[in-house]
């Protein structure tokens, strides 16, 4: 499983021409699933995505998580992170979950990030449109 990670001061994913999902400061996570991906990677990856200490404290030190600053986790499935790229020039993605699997790892982070943060999503396996201004930048790619 892989998380990209990217700190925001907001952000919004739109499908069809309508807004579905937005949060003002915290983190964009973009979700990408494997085929032998579980709980233990679900834990381990949603612990990682609330603890990460990446927004910056009164001193501008890269100190707090999202959950001291009380910000919020907009989550969007992203199985090109699952890409090959070893070879020619089009990105092989054999190595990704089936989609059923997929979602099932996908809707258990959701949930367990939810317990949390306030967290909005996109739509699982759709062709959405992401905006985002990315704030520092800082952008982090959690796998495990």
């Amino acid at each position: 499983m892989k998380v990209l990670v990217q700190r925001v001061s907001q952000a919004t994913v739109t499908l069809g021409g309508e807004r579905i999902g937005e949060i003002k400061c915290g983190l964009l996570a973009f979700v990408g699933v494997f085929p032998e991906d579980g709980d233990a990677e679900i834990d381990w990856l949603v612990a990682k995505t609330l603890g990460l200490r990446i927004f910056p404290d009164d001193d501008k030190n890269m100190n707090l998580s999202v959950v001291d600053v009380q910000g919020s986790v907009l989550v969007v499935s992203q199985f090109t992170l699952a890409a090959n790229t070893s070879k020619g020039m089009r990105p092989g993605f054999s190595g990704a979950a089936t989609p059923a699997h997929a979602e099932v790892i996908y809707d258990q982070y959701v949930a367990r990030l939810s317990n949390e943060v306030p967290v909005a999503t996109g739509q699982f396996g759709a062709d959405m449109q992401v905006s985002l201004i990315n704030d520092g930048p800082v952008t982090i790619l959690l796998e495990r």
